[in-house]
């Protein structure tokens, strides 16, 4: 039994919880084995579903359809419907640890019974009616239900209880929300998911009124040659109550498949309907005290032959000593075989016309291939032109670095020689102003005052003078030379 705590898509290794034993069924992506709790020793099933490994990849099942089935599971408790008892991860694998439902599918054990009457029939439809109730009273539905999905929890038992399995078709209805999807098993169903029209509840309706039809007579309502005609047959509603299937089912059992298979889903009876048609409610209560005489006439005794062909053709579980089982398949492998042959005929043309185009390519690959070696050999000369004109801007480059750096040594030589001889020239000039002080002074001194009577030997003074001048040109052209000395310009006069 599921508890309120179980955490959903556990991190862990199923095996570590549960004795793996052996394979109960399989599936396109799904493999389903016994699992054996090692806590309790209670037996499940275990549907392992492989995952998809990328967006592009068509192998395996896309986590959001198993997250959208497990989501759904988790909040089913019904005697009907299988539980879910725990969910496990790992890289490759969402496992499903699932009530065990061991009885077998119900046309099976239908099939082995010699006569059916239409009260037992009522007994495992109204089972069924029941599961889709709880399940559309909570805006859920099936999508998939047929009767492999249709299981036995026990069959040795006086009236074995219906199972409802595999969710992984199962949508929440949403309000206001359009939803539309071609999937399902052609057989089985609706005409609005042959016409990809709005899906709701009544397309689980209509594949009740499929089943029921079946069960009843042994002969499925609109199967054809193959699935095109299968679906054409449903979009027209191309079905009757044969009188050889149906001579002695009751007019209340036609009226309750007659009002399951309609069109507009309008006017398709509901879960609801459906459990309070007459068909379902002249059974429900039976008379537990009626005399066993009266019980065995009053029901209507349906023979079962034409049901259990029909579970051979389907592919059904059946005894696997059965003889006519294993011819059956033996002929489907033959016919499978025949198909294989002509499909590999068609992939035999595909191949030569494929050829043809390989052949095509190539030339053109090939012509593509010269003109790209052309281009390629052009390209290289200039890319080798360009090369060899870098070299000589790079060797250009650093010829410019040398120079520069030259010019900028012989520069600082040169200021540094200048800031010297400025320092020198400062120095003179401080030296030959000191000195044209003196020598004004001591030419002062010169001057006689003899008495009242003052004179200036002019002949001395300017003898003196010119003297003076000779001994500082000459002092200066000795010190600065003559660049200088040039640009000083003395006045002793």
């Amino acid at each position: 039994m599921r508890t309120e705590s179980m955490a959903v898509f556990k991190q862990q290794q199923v095996e570590d919880f549960y004795k793996i034993g052996e394979q109960l069924g399989s599936g396109q992506f799904a493999v389903v084995q016994r699992c054996t709790e090692r806590s309790t020793g209670i037996d499940y099933a275990g549907k392992f579903i492989k995952k998809r490994q990328s967006r592009v990849s068509r192998r395996g099942v896309r986590r959001e359809e198993i997250e959208r089935e497990v989501g759904i599971l988790q909040h089913m408790q019904h005697p009907n419907i299988i539980t879910l008892h725990d969910v496990y991860e790992n890289r490759t694998d969402v496992v499903l640890i699932l009530e065990l439902v061991s009885g077998g599918e119900l046309f099976d054990f239908l099939a082995q019974k010699e006569s059916l009457s239409e009260e037992e029939a009522t007994q495992f439809i109204k089972q069924i009616l029941d599961g889709v109730h709880y399940l559309h009273t909570r805006k859920i539905a099936h999508f998939d239900l047929k009767p492999e999905n249709i299981m036995l929890l026990d069959k040795n038992v006086p009236l074995p209880r219906i199972k409802l399995i595999d969710f992984g078709l199962a949508q929440k209805i949403e309000d206001g929300v359009e939803f539309k999807n071609i999937f399902g098993t052609p057989e089985f169903v609706a005409p609005e998911i042959v016409n990809y029209e709005p899906l709701g509840l009544e397309a689980d309706m209509w594949s009740i009124g499929v089943i029921t039809y079946i069960l009843l007579s042994g002969a499925s309502p609109f199967l054809g040659e193959n699935k095109q005609e299968t679906l054409a047959n449903i979009s027209a509603m191309n079905y009757d109550f044969d009188e050889e299937f149906f001579s002695h089912t009751s007019d209340l059992a036609k009226s309750f498949i007659r009002q399951l298979l309609v069109k507009d889903t309008r006017k398709r009876m509901t879960i609801q309907d459906a459990l309070n048609h007459p068909w379902i409610k002249s059974h429900e209560h039976k008379d537990e005290t009626r005399a066993p005489e009266s019980k065995k006439k009053d029901q209507r005794k349906l023979k079962t032959k034409r049901l259990k062909e029909y579970t051979i053709k389907s592919h059904s579980s059946m005894p696997p000593n059965n003889t006519y089982v294993n011819f059956e398949r033996f002929a489907q492998v033959v016919e499978d075989i025949s198909s294989m042959e002509t499909s590999f005929d068609d992939i035999a043309g595909l191949h030569d016309s494929l050829q043809e185009d390989i052949d095509a390519l190539v030339s053109i690959y090939n012509e593509k291939d010269s003109w790209y070696k052309e281009e390629s050999e052009h390209v290289r000369h200039e890319l080798s032109q360009i090369r060899y004109e870098f070299r000589k801007v790079e060797t250009m480059k650093k010829h410019l670095q040398d120079d520069i750096k030259s010019v900028d040594a012989n520069l600082s030589r040169i200021d540094e020689k200048y800031k010297d001889r400025k320092s020198h020239l400062d120095s003179l000039r401080q030296e030959l102003s000191s000195e044209l002080v003196w020598i004004q002074e001591v030419i002062t001194s010169f001057q006689v005052d003899v008495g009242n009577r003052s004179y200036t030997n002019t002949n001395l003074s300017s003898v003196f003078n010119n003297d003076i001048n000779q001994a500082l040109k000459e002092l200066l052209q000795q010190s600065c030379g003559e660049e200088i000395l040039s640009g000083i310009k003395l006045d002793l006069n």
